[in-house]
C-alpha cells in the first residue's frame, strides 16, 4: 500500500516547499542542499536581488548572475516582492502559510523587526519549520554574549581554532581556502531541518531549529578541544602533517607533491618495505605514533622524499596504491576538471546559466538508489518564477498585474 501512494515520487524531498530568505553564503548552501534533495524552494528577493549576485566571477557584463550565487543557487525558484508594501508581506504571509520550512541567515533581532520572528509565523502556520543560521546565536535560545556581531566566514574561522590550527608549521595561523565557517553551519542546519520535519511527521508539531556559526566551528574542531581537554595541548599548524600520526602527510615527488597517509602499524611497515627502508621497521625510535611524529623532519620526510625524487607523482601513486597504501596525488582544480574519475561520477555538470551560456558547476555527492537526485534547474533570474508561484498561490491574472502596476513584485 504504502509503494502504490508514493510510486510516483521522484526525489527524496519532493513536496517539501521552503521559503529562502537567505542571503551570501551561509544560507543559500543549506537550501541549495534541500534543493538538490528534490524540494521546492523559493527564493524570495527585494527588486535588487541577492547582493551574492554581484559577486565575482563575472563573465561579461552580466553582474546579476556572477558565479559565486550561481553555483549556490541551482534548482530554486525566485520571487521578487517589496515587502515595503502591505500586498508584498501578505503574499509573503500567505506563502509561508503554505509552506512546510523558512530559512533566514539575518543577525538575531532582525527577523523581530520585520514582524517575521517564529511566535509570529507560528500562528500563521504551526507545523512551521523556521531554521536560521547566524553568526553567534539567538539569546532567547540558548545565552550569547556575542549574538550583535556581525560574522563571516573568516570570523568564525579565526575564533573557532580553525585559523590557529591550520597553516605551515611553526607559522602563522592561516584562514582555510573554502568557506568552511559558512557551509559546515549550513550543513548541520540542513540535517536540524531534516530531523524537525521528523519529529513533525511524528507529532504534527514545528518548531524553531538554529545552528550559531561559531558553535558549528567548535563542533568541527573537536579533536582539539579533546587534546586540550586531556593533556592541556594547544594545537598549533601542523603544515601539511598530522598533529599525531606520522608519516601521514605531503611529500615532494619529481613533478609535485602528493600525500601518504599511514594510519595503522601494518601500513607503516608497508610503506617501510616499499620504499626500500625495511631498517625503519625494526628502528628502535620508530615504534609508537608518537616516536615516529618525534622524528618526521629528521628520519622519516628524507627517507620518503629520497625514494621519490626521480618518480613522477602519478608513478609514485601507482606503486604506493599497487602495494594497498592511501596515495594520491595534491590537485588544483584544473587537475580535477581534467580527471576521469571525477567526470564519471558526474560532479562537474554543466548547466545552462542564463545571460551567461554553458557552465560546468559542482555536482551532487549524494546518491540515492530509488530517488536519484538532479540539477533540474539553473539558478533563477530575480523574480523569474514570480508569476508561477503568485498563480500557484492562487492569485489571478489581473491581481498580478496590479501587483505589478503597484511595484508590489517584478
Amino acid at each position: 500500500m504504502g509503494n502504490a501512494m508514493h510510486n510516483n515520487v521522484r526525489y527524496p524531498l519532493e513536496g517539501l516547499r521552503v521559503v529562502d530568505l537567505t542571503r551570501f553564503l551561509s544560507g543559500p548552501y543549506c537550501t541549495m542542499v534541500l534543493a538538490d534533495l528534490g524540494a521546492e524552494v523559493i527564493k524570495v528577493e527585494s527588486f535588487d536581488g541577492d547582493p551574492a549576485r554581484d559577486y565575482p566571477p563575472h563573465v561579461g557584463n552580466s553582474r546579476k548572475m556572477g558565479g559565486y550565487f550561481a553555483s549556490l543557487n541551482r534548482n530554486k525558484k525566485s520571487i521578487a516582492l517589496n515587502l515595503k508594501t502591505d500586498e508584498g508581506k501578505e503574499i509573503l504571509m500567505k506563502l509561508i502559510e503554505k509552506s512546510d520550512v523558512l530559512v533566514e541567515n539575518f543577525k538575531p533581532g532582525v527577523m523581530k523587526r520585520l514582524g517575521l520572528d517564529y511566535e509570529v509565523l507560528k500562528e500563521v502556520n504551526p507545523k512551521l519549520i523556521y531554521a536560521s543560521v547566524n553568526g553567534f546565536g539567538s539569546p532567547d535560545l540558548r545565552p550569547s554574549l556575542y549574538w550583535n556581531r556581525p560574522a563571516y566566514d573568516l570570523i568564525v574561522q579565526a575564533m573557532g581554532g580553525v585559523m590557529s590550527m591550520t597553516g605551515p608549521e611553526n607559522g602563522p595561523p592561516t584562514k582555510v581556502g573554502p568557506g568552511l565557517g559558512d557551509v559546515w553551519p549550513a550543513l548541520l542546519l540542513a540535517i536540524g531541518i531534516l530531523s524537525a520535519l521528523r519529529y513533525r511527521d511524528l507529532t504534527g508539531k514545528g518548531q524553531r531549529v538554529e545552528v550559531a556559526m561559531l558553535d558549528g566551528m567548535l563542533y568541527l574542531i573537536e579533536g582539539g578541544i579533546v587534546v586540550y581537554s586531556y593533556i592541556g595541548h594547544v594545537p598549533k599548524p601542523e603544515g601539511n602533517h598530522h598533529r599525531l600520526l606520522a608519516p601521514y602527510g605531503a611529500f615532494k615527488a619529481k613533478d609535485g607533491l602528493i600525500v601518504i597517509a599511514t594510519g595503522t602499524k601494518e601500513q607503516w611497515e608497508k610503506l617501510c618495505r616499499v620504499i626500500g627502508r625495511d631498517d625503519l621497521v625494526s628502528h628502535p625510535g620508530l615504534q609508537t605514533w608518537e616516536q615516529r611524529k618525534a622524528h618526521l623532519h629528521d628520519l622519516l620526510i628524507p627517507a620518503i622524499e629520497n625514494w621519490l625524487k626521480d618518480k613522477t607523482k602519478d608513478e609514485a601513486c601507482k606503486i604506493l596504491l599497487n602495494a594497498g597504501l592511501p596515495a594520491a596525488p595534491v590537485y588544483n582544480v584544473k587537475d580535477i576538471f581534467e580527471d576521469q574519475h571525477v567526470n564519471q561520477r558526474e560532479m562537474l555538470v554543466d548547466v545552462d546559466i542564463p545571460l551567461i551560456g554553458r557552465k560546468k558547476i559542482a555536482g551532487i555527492p549524494i546518491i540515492f538508489s530509488e530517488t536519484p537526485c538532479s540539477i533540474r534547474l539553473p539558478p533563477p533570474l530575480i523574480g523569474e518564477h514570480t508569476e508561477e508561484i503568485l498563480s500557484l498561490m492562487g492569485y489571478t491574472n489581473d491581481e498580478i498585474s496590479k501587483f505589478k502596476e503597484k511595484n508590489v513584485v517584478i
